[in-house]
């Protein structure tokens, strides 16, 4: 197993967790259950993923001058993750995402993005002699767009695969989708990138057609329990995700993406990385919390 190094570049946030039966309604106060604290953002709990499943991983991000942050570059680094490239932003705190999860383990998020906010182009060109060195570009929109877009492009002009989790939901510069090498929004991410609703294999095939059609090579659309489609090489299918009982949701995209650019390092197809992401983010939903969720390679099973 040979794997190529794997650059992160994106969010690091403390989740509070708060358990309860059902969301509060405008205005409401209810008594939660349990409380957590957990270590997450989409960038550090992409790179924990990849890390915890055999990838050779360097983060790139940016904490506040703070407990929180401290206690962040300590658990990346604790995994095993190369934090070298980790900024401290003097003037702003680090991330936080305060979530409510439901009896049905569906969730509620809102992310102050502190530092994350100003992680800047410059912060990223201190780590250009890794992209050198890395095969993968794995990001994610809790950071700047300008700086995902300077980044996309830096990898293309050295011919790096950037796979992209738009996540949260934003628009994107043609520019952007043009230096993308995979794209794996999920079916509301997916609707907001190209107007089209996607329910069904139909309408995904509609969407990620479009997508392709900006100049991106690959189209991964995550549809929760469904499974992913995928559009490669011109041919399109749904890859099913195991059946289980999911408990709590956070996360998952990014333990699939995590997974996903693992697999894909280690020179699987892109249905072989898809099935083995699928398998991955599946046992993540039956546990509590961002990176406490992820599993480890010798979880999966063959």
């Amino acid at each position: 197993m040979n794997a190529k190094r794997i650059l992160v570049v994106g969010s690091s946030n403390t989740d509070m967790v708060i358990k309860t039966l059902n969301f509060p309604a405008p205005g409401e106060t209810i008594l939660g259950g349990r409380f957590l604290m957990n270590a997450g953002g989409k960038g550090a709990n992409q790179a924990v993923a990849a890390a915890r499943l055999g990838g050779l991983v360097t983060f790139v991000g940016k904490i506040g001058d703070d407990i929180f942050g401290k206690q962040a570059v300590q658990q990346l680094e604790d995994e095993g993750i190369n934090v070298d490239f980790v900024a401290v932003d003097p003037e702003n705190p680090s991330g936080v995402a305060l979530i409510t999860v439901d009896r049905k383990g569906e969730n509620s998020i809102v992310v102050a993005p502190g530092s994350n906010g100003t992680l800047s182009s410059a912060d990223f060109d201190k780590a250009i002699a890794l992209l050198k060195e890395s095969e993968f570009v794995l990001m994610q929109l809790e950071i700047p767009i300008p700086t995902v877009e300077h980044i996309a492009r830096m990898a293309a002009l050295s011919n790096k695969k950037v796979i992209l989790n738009p996540a949260p939901a934003a628009k994107l510069s043609d520019e952007l989708l043009n230096n993308l090498y995979i794209i794996t929004p999920n079916e509301t991410e997916a609707e907001l990138l190209t107007g089209i609703k996607v329910t069904d294999e139909q309408s995904a095939l509609k969407a990620a057609t479009f997508l392709h059609e900006k100049g991106i090579d690959m189209v991964i659309i995550t549809m929760g329990s469904a499974g992913a489609f995928i559009l490669a090489n011109g041919q399109h299918e749904i890859i099913p995700a195991p059946k289980v009982e999911a408990i709590d949701t956070t996360a998952a995209g990014d333990t699939f993406n995590g997974a996903l650019v693992v697999a894909l390092s280690e020179g699987k197809t892109i249905q072989q990385s898809i099935a083995f992401a699928n398998s991955v983010a599946a046992i993540s939903v039956t546990r509590i919390g961002a990176q406490s969720s992820v599993p480890y390679r010798k979880e999966i099973l063959n």
